[in-house]
């Protein structure tokens, strides 16, 4: 029973991670479409942030995925591999509290 809110735990990381990743795609959207500007020194913060946060596992993640041209689709396989170890997660704490 000590392990399941260790596991909720984990999964409110994983979910605030989720919303890391997805800002961070966003603002780098916004970037690119000259939308928002990095020479304003809070948005420069703000982005190196996110990026400094991010870049790590999609990193490792293109080094295994092929290009697609001028689509990174790493931003996605990330989301997906969280949104899987979020499900194992889950059924993990139910199995331990129906187990126990």
């Amino acid at each position: 029973m000590l392990l399941v809110p260790i596991l909720n735990v984990i999964d409110i990381v994983l979910g605030l991670y989720q919303w890391v990743v997805i800002i961070s795609v966003i603002m780098s959207w916004l970037v690119q479409f000259n939308v928002i500007n990095t020479h304003n020194r809070f948005v420069y913060m703000i982005g190196s942030t996110l990026n400094q946060m991010v870049e790590p596992p999609l990193r490792f993640i293109r080094r295994y995925l092929p290009t697609f041209g001028n689509i990174d689709l790493s931003p996605i396989v990330l989301l997906l591999a969280i949104y899987l170890v979020r499900e194992y997660l889950a059924m993990l704490a139910v199995s331990l509290v129906r187990g126990s």
